[in-house]
């Protein structure tokens, strides 16, 4: 497993990116904007993780920016730790052995969500290309939110 990001929701691009970027001395790697889903995603490094981060092979902050505006008030603008696994579908399967439940299950062989006992959401993606889509988790629906 490896530690890849955390998400947070920003209302204001320009005075988030002023403060990660002009105050605190981040740098931007990557952004891409989803005109289907509505939202830009911006990806932030410490400046001297750059050279790592534009290769994926240091950790990241994602700034997420929702098109539509939205009140999030404390606590919804965090939005999820992420983790790279070698393989989804063992990693979810010891998981729910353990008695984790699988909120959003690797349908895609790409993606799961899982939460913690505090209920922080825990993103799992697959590393490199996604696995063929396979039982049970083609047919698992989700569980709860993440």
């Amino acid at each position: 497993m490896r530690y890849l990001h955390t998400m947070v929701r920003v209302t204001d691009v320009e005075a988030s990116l002023d403060f990660f970027c002009n105050k605190l001395g981040m740098v931007e790697v990557r952004r891409s904007d989803n005109p289907g889903g509505r939202y830009t995603l911006i990806f932030l490094a410490a400046a001297g993780d750059r050279e790592a981060a534009l290769k994926s092979a240091a950790p990241t902050i994602e700034l997420t920016h929702n098109w539509d505006p939205e009140d999030y008030g404390e606590g919804r603008n965090f939005g999820h730790l992420a983790y790279e696994v070698d393989d989804i579908y063992a990693t979810c399967a010891r998981l729910m052995d353990s008695g984790v439940t699988i909120n959003r299950p690797p349908r895609d062989g790409r993606m799961a969500f899982v939460r913690s006992p505090d209920n922080i959401s825990i993103e799992l993606l697959q590393k490199g290309a996604a696995l063929a889509p396979a039982e049970p988790w083609t047919s698992m629906q989700n569980t709860g939110r993440w």
